[in-house]
Order: C-alpha cells, then structure tokens, then sequence
C-alpha cells in the first residue's frame, strides 16, 4: 500500500519530530493541528493545517477541528468502490492514507489529586477517537498508528512497500484497544463521580487491562497465562518493582497478592507475612522488621521453606542476613536497602520485589463461565470496642490483644479457617477444611504444646459446640468469632465449661476465593 498523505494529530509527542521528518523524506503529504503541527513546522518539515483542508478554522477551544467531511471523507472512502471514488471527487475530498494519532491524557489527568470535574471532562478527547475509529475501520485502505513506539517501524515499512493487509489489520486491532480502554477509563470516572464513595456497582462493569508480560505457564505447566495491570492503578503488587531474580510465576504473583493483603493490616509496626498456597503459615510483628520476620519464619519453619515473604517496612541488612540462609521464592517489602539488596542478590533465583502501598482498596474481580463476580473488599475491621463478650470471663489485657491480632489474620485465610495465635505471632493454622472442627484439629495440632495459653479465631460461626470443645482441651484460653448460629449458646456453654473467654463480632470473614 502506497502512502501518499498523512494525518498527524498526537497529545504524546515523543518521536512525532522524527516521525513527520521520515514521512516527508519519503514524499509524504502531511497535514496536521494545534500544537503537533507547530511541533512539526518549528522543525523546518513541510506540514499543511488541517483548517486549510477543510476551509473551517479550529473553533470551541479546539473542540470542533478535525469533524469534517473533508477529513473524515478522506479517511473513511473505499478507494476500489466507484460510488466513493465519484463523492470524493465531486466534493474535493482527498484521500488520507496514515492516520496518526494518539489521546488526550484523560487518565494523567484524573490521576491529579486536585483535579476538577470539568477539568477531567475536558480531557475527553472527541476528534482523536472518532479519527482514530474511522481509520481503523478502514484499515483495507489506511493505515492506523496510535503507538509512538511503532513509528520506527512504520517508516522502514512504508520505504519498503510493507504495509500489507496482514499489518494493517494489526495496527486497526491495537487501535480499537486504544479507544476502548480510554473510553473504560471515562466510564469508569463518571461511574464513581455518580456513585460517590458508596458501595454501589456498577450496572456495566467496563474495567480493560493491560498486559504487563506472558508467564511461562499458569497454576500448571500446561495452562497459559499472562498478568495484566489495571491502568489506573498507582500501587500494590502490580505496580511493583522486580529488582533481582528469576521471572515470576502465576502462582507467585497469587501468592504475593495473599502476603502483601495481608502485611498491610499493620501500619504502626513491623510485621511480617510469610504465604504458602495463598495461606500465611507465619506471621509476627516485631519491635524491628528482622524480629518480625524471625519471628514469624519460627512460626512455621517446615512450611516457610520455599515461601512468599512480605514486609511492611525497608528490608534492611539484618534481615537480609537472617533471610539468606533460606530458600524463599520471593521478598516483598516498600523499600530494600542497598546493604539488604547486595546480600540477597547473591542468591541467583530468588525474586526481590519493591511494592509501592496501594492508594485505595480495589473492587475484588472473580472470573467464572459467562460472566465475573463483583464485590467490594473485605475492609471490616472490628476492634474490641465492636465485640460483644458473651461468656461469664471477660478476656484478660493480653488475650484482647492476641484475639485482634488473630482476627486480622483469619480473614486472610481460605474458609473454614481457624488460626491459634499468641499476642503477635501464629501458633497454628488450619486453612481451607470441609468442617470448622477439621480446621480446628490442623491449628491445634500445628501449634502443638503452644496451643496452651493461645487463643482462637475462627472466621465464621461455631455451627456446634464440638470445636469450643477441641480449643478448651487444648489449652486455649480466649476465643474471637462472628456469632450467629443458632446453636451459639452451645458454644458459649462449652467455653464457660472449660474457662474460655469468648467474644462476638457480628462480622464474618469467609475467604472462598
């Protein structure tokens, strides 16, 4: 395909310079506007406006530009359809074979703390998509270019008669990609300027991704995967950082995802999350980060081997030292010192991973045959102040504080989920049982000799009084659990039995998915 006149109208000018220079070095017509065109012109390379191609100037605040039979005739003409070919000469039109264009910054610009409606409502581009939409649509005859990174390209194949049908319907497929994940990011704003802060979802749900990178394989070597990343999205772990180590797994990242969840439920303190199988095995907090950490990998030693560590603090050089003798698959923290990072990047495969604090919680997204499931997350977060004590002895000072330490943590763990803790670091945890009792019986028995004196989360109520029971034998003294059978007072009887303070907090805290 011959390219004789191009469009150029970009916000991202990066290469648009060159870009115009290498099309008008290949005899390319260009027309543009607004600021490409001085762009362009400021370079010395011949540019026509499009005002002169149309005969009407940029008018409403350059609102009202490139919609114009002129412009969109010239895109939109089937060159091989006798009827298209008659218009365009009766009406002057001439034909535009490259359409070069990229958005305005709607995203930049609602990214802006401080940003107004109107100023977001300005930053709605109308002629670029419509352009854009346009050529793409009628990628038999024009070629569509909305990535700067393709201009390069774009000139050797035109120097070389290489724009094939093939390319071109590549170049509409990126182009129609464009436009939809720009026309997602408006509707997604608009959504949230309706619905406020409230939980209210969205009748559509119009979120697009984009990728990051492939992954070698899926949750098995035989399935395919890839991780995409929410545009928007200013932190958590898909806007992390990889500083060292071998390419990450798709089970990795759902394992990180579990970790860093978790790690951030403590802003005051070092803590530290340590995730096999999306379950934490061990969790502390600490005075230091490498206190909690150790504190946690003793937690759980057998199952830590091989784990997904994440810190809500600078991984420093102590830490680094006490992590290195270990096999871990992958170290989250904010920050890694320069020491920290020069001790364990003499391990070759192990992943190190900065995560930047996520800005705000995310809708939670679940596929499934024909459709998705939509909820929003599981912020609760009750203290002792929401519990209600329901036995004849209250908890002590220190058992309030290991019951809301547990309660952070249960909820980070597949149902039925029972997890026996201390005052800052888990004892036991049985994760993901067809019965409550089950899970029970796992944390008591991981916690061994040390479920004497600990106490017991559960995340969902006691359908009987059979795990109370199991807890009281087993030396645990207070218990934290939603409520709500109809068989509570079973439990509550056999906790008043064997001494147990127990508490409700109204709230349950099923982890299915």
């Amino acid at each position: 395909m011959a390219v004789k006149r191009a469009l150029i109208s970009v916000s991202d000018k990066a290469g648009v310079v060159d870009f115009a220079r290498g099309l008008h070095e290949l005899g390319v017509e260009i027309i543009s506007t607004g600021g490409t065109m001085k762009a362009i012109a400021d370079a010395g390379i011949p540019v026509k406006s499009v005002s002169e191609v149309t005969g009407f100037p940029e008018m409403m605040d350059g609102r009202v530009k490139t919609l114009h039979p002129m412009i969109h005739g010239g895109i939109l003409a089937i060159r091989d359809n006798p009827e298209h070919v008659k218009a365009m000469k009766e009406h002057g039109i001439t034909g535009i074979d490259l359409v070069a264009v990229n958005l305005y910054p709607f995203r930049e610009t609602i990214a802006k703390p401080d940003v107004t409606r109107a100023e977001a409502i300005e930053n709605i581009d109308i002629g670029g998509p419509s352009m854009v939409r346009a050529a793409a649509k009628n990628y038999k005859y024009v070629a569509v270019v909305v990535d700067p990174k393709q201009y390069d390209d774009i000139l050797e194949r035109i120097k070389n008669d290489q724009l094939t049908d093939e390319f071109r319907l590549d170049l509409s497929r990126k182009a129609f990609l464009h436009t939809g994940l720009y026309d997602c990011a408006i509707a997604d704003y608009l959504t949230k300027q309706v619905n406020g802060d409230n939980d209210t979802l969205p009748d559509i749900y119009s979120m697009a991704y984009v990728k990051l990178q492939d992954l070698r394989y899926g949750e098995n070597p035989h399935q395919k995967a890839a991780f995409y990343k929410d545009p928007e999205a200013t932190g958590g772990i898909a806007a992390a950082k990889q500083l060292h180590g071998k390419e990450l797994s798709y089970n990795n990242i759902v394992d990180m995802e579990a970790a860093w969840d978790l790690a951030c439920e403590w802003k005051d303190q070092p803590a530290c999350v340590i995730v096999k199988h999306t379950n934490p095995c061990g969790t502390a907090l600490g005075s230091t980060a490498l206190e909690a950490f150790q504190r946690a990998f003793d937690a759980d030693s057998k199952s830590a081997f091989g784990g997904i560590v994440a810190m809500n603090r600078e991984c420093d050089k102590e830490t680094a030292e006490a992590m290195k003798p270990i096999f871990l698959e992958v170290v989250m923290a904010p920050k890694f010192s320069k020491d920290a990072f020069d001790i364990l990047s003499t391990k070759k495969y192990i992943r190190l991973i900065e995560v930047p604090s996520s800005a705000k919680a995310e809708l939670q997204l679940h596929k499934l045959s024909g459709g998705l499931r939509v909820q929003t997350p599981d912020n609760s977060a009750e203290t002792r102040k929401d519990c209600k004590v329901v036995t004849d002895r209250a908890p002590t000072e220190e058992e309030w504080q290991a019951l809301e330490f547990a309660w952070k943590i249960v909820k980070h763990v597949k149902s039925n989920a029972i997890v026996l803790t201390g005052k800052d670091v888990t004892l036991g945890v049985g994760a993901g049982q067809m019965n409550r009792v089950g899970a029970a019986d796992i944390a008591i028995a991981e916690a061994g000799e040390k479920s004497k004196g600990s106490v017991m989360s559960s995340d969902a109520f006691f359908p009987f009084g059979d795990t109370i029971e199991a807890a009281g034998k087993a030396g645990v003294t207070a218990v934290i659990q939603p409520g709500g059978s109809i068989r509570d007072q079973e439990s509550i009887d056999m906790a008043n039995k064997y001494g147990i303070a127990m508490v409700f907090t109204g709230h349950r805290h099923f982890r299915h998915s």
